[in-house]
């Protein structure tokens, strides 16, 4: 069988008709080789503070991105039969990437497809498609590949212009990782971000416990509800001091709250005596959401808000494997009522910044673009993980902008595992945000020096200054 060319169009997700096009071409050029900011993700600190060579092809692209095993398991392949997982250690890694290869045509049509086919053309120079027939080509290609110095996680960060990249951990992590990059002397920076949900969600798996190791790092009684918050005030200033710039929440839903202090009190003694109901649970949420801003007001983290996953849906998965393998399911999300009260205490703040993400597209035009295009303190984050592909942020600019604009939305970042879909995914949102500012041009809605500013705003500036980078 003859292997098929693999080829990437240097007009791929421009615009079809040909003026537009043409314009199209003009605004990517003046964006396409800026540096990236990458100001949310959830890549291992640790790749850039060992700078250890990756492993193989399978370690690198295969068992860190969910977005492709989940494709994998949906069509009934064990994930321990990639790698993943109790069991998946014994598995050969190339039997592992012979899986991917085989059934690579599942990712035809996918975001998933685009940005693997870019690192494999880009990256490794390969100019073969990915079957069957070519896994072994494949595997020892990339696999020799990253055994060369200039294939290291450092190497690799500085080629691909990566001016800054964000981590995301816990409260109860010492960032020993980031300690390290910063005492190496290497001049990459590689951020942390504050995710405080097993701290703040009563329904996150071990909770209780990690009350008690919040207790301990601080040297507060995070069993009382003021020592819970000094608590996570301290934590914070040790992120900021560690180079965070701002927190993530990735809660149920967008709720809110604003309880009197005494009420507060009461909710966090059920809290942490493990008696919460789910409302209850839900309430000390929201109620963390408000407590959580008053705190960015007053040490300057910007706040992102990730409602409307409904985390680790199937059961089974979870308890064998744990989080983040692929079962978290968007849900129907409503925020105008659910920000008020947040919004009502905050959202006038000019010195805050509280970015806004959504896996629930109807809200775009209906509630997010009206609140972020009013609120001083809102803005709008991108597409967001199922809709982070050429359609979704079409959507995303085609409802947004007119009610928001640009300026209320900052930019694009890659939220991604898989530490060299970060480059292509970058690619893809500056030709898809060009295409979009070349029909606004083509249209006689905007002028085309215009567009090319917006273009620049839209792929480095704004990212940079929403995140305060």
């Amino acid at each position: 069988m003859t292997n098929k060319a693999l080829s990437l169009d240097p007009d791929r997700l421009l615009p079809v008709e040909s003026r537009t096009r043409a314009i199209a071409r003009a605004l990517y050029k003046e964006v396409r080789d800026l540096p990236i900011i990458s100001p949310h993700g959830h890549t291992d600190p640790a790749w850039f503070a060992t700078d250890a060579p990756f492993g193989n092809a399978s370690e690198l692209l295969l068992q860190p991105d969910h977005y492709v095993f989940r494709m994998l398991y949906s069509q009934g392949i064990a994930l321990e039969a990639l790698g993943i997982g109790s069991g998946g250690e014994s598995v050969d890694p190339r039997e592992a990437w012979g899986l991917l290869a085989a059934n690579y045509y599942l990712f035809r049509g996918t975001p998933s497809r685009m940005w693997l086919d870019w690192v494999f053309a880009e990256v490794f120079g390969l100019d073969v498609r990915l079957t069957a027939e070519t896994a072994d080509l494949y595997y020892d290609t990339i696999t020799e590949a990253l055994a060369r110095p200039e294939f290291r996680p450092r190497a690799l960060f500085e080629r691909y212009r990566i001016e800054v990249l964000t981590t995301t951990e816990s409260p109860l992590d010492t960032l020993e990782h980031h300690q390290t990059i910063r005492d190496s002397g290497w001049r990459g920076r590689v951020l942390t971000a504050y995710r405080p949900d097993p701290v703040i969600d009563p329904e996150f798996e071990g909770f209780q416990a990690n009350l008690d190791r919040l207790s301990e790092l601080t040297g507060e009684d995070c069993r009382t509800w003021q020592g819970y918050l000094a608590g996570h005030r301290q934590r914070r200033a040790f992120f900021a001091r560690m180079g965070a710039t701002s927190t993530d929440h990735g809660h149920p839903s967008a709720a809110t709250a604003d309880l009197s202090p005494p009420e507060a009190e009461a909710l966090f003694a059920v809290v942490s005596a493990g008696r919460a109901t789910p409302a209850q649970a839900e309430l000390f949420r929201a109620q963390m959401l408000t407590e959580m801003a008053g705190m960015s007001l007053d040490d300057g983290l910007v706040m992102q808000i990730h409602p409307g996953s409904f985390r680790n849906h199937n059961t089974s998965l979870f308890e064998r494997f744990g989080r983040d393998k692929g079962a978290d399911i968007p849900v129907a999300t409503e925020y105008v009522r659910a920000l008020q009260p947040l919004l009502s205490r905050y959202g006038n703040e000019r010195e805050l910044t509280i970015i806004l993400f959504t896996l629930d597209e109807t809200a775009y035009s209906r509630e997010l673009a009206p609140l972020a295009g009013h609120y001083p303190a809102l803005r709008l984050g991108p597409s967001w993980w199922f809709h982070d592909s050429p359609e979704g942020m079409r959507r995303f600019r085609e409802q947004v902008t007119e009610t928001a604009g640009f300026y209320n939305t900052v930019g694009f970042n890659d939220d991604t595992r898989a530490f060299l879909s970060i480059p292509a995914r970058h690619d893809v949102a500056r030709r898809i945000d060009c295409g979009f500012l070349a029909r606004l041009v083509a249209e006689h809605r905007m002028e085309e020096e215009e567009a090319a500013e917006v273009a620049v705003d839209l792929a480095y500036n704004l990212p940079k200054q929403a995140y305060k980078l």
